[in-house]
């Protein structure tokens, strides 16, 4: 064990090689982050304030990918939120649907 905590990083250049690993990475953490933003935070917003947030998005997941070269868990931290907020998601939709049903 090397002590990384970094498993998804790991795994790909275990089993890719470093071949564009900055841009696998940053793909991987720019899908989960849109998917927590849009499970977690995502509010009705006109078309023009919907393209600036998902561009400040694409932008400050560049931090992200770094971290997550640097071996720390930053993409793995993004798995557990989705997880935890498709969780909420599904509780949430299954008591209003109870809630509605009675």
């Amino acid at each position: 064990m090397t002590g990384s905590f970094s498993f998804v990083l790991d795994y790909i250049l275990d089993n890719y090689g470093t071949d564009n690993i900055f841009w696998t990475m940053y793909f991987i953490n720019l899908i989960l982050s849109a998917i927590a933003y849009k499970l977690g935070f995502a509010r009705k917003l006109s078309v023009g304030k919907n393209i600036f947030v998902y561009f400040m998005l694409v932008l400050g997941n560049y931090i992200t990918t770094i971290f997550s070269i640097m071996k720390l868990p930053m993409t793995e931290s993004l798995v557990v939120i989705c997880i935890v907020l498709i969780i909420y998601r599904t509780r949430l939709h299954m008591q209003r649907k109870a809630k509605n049903a009675s």
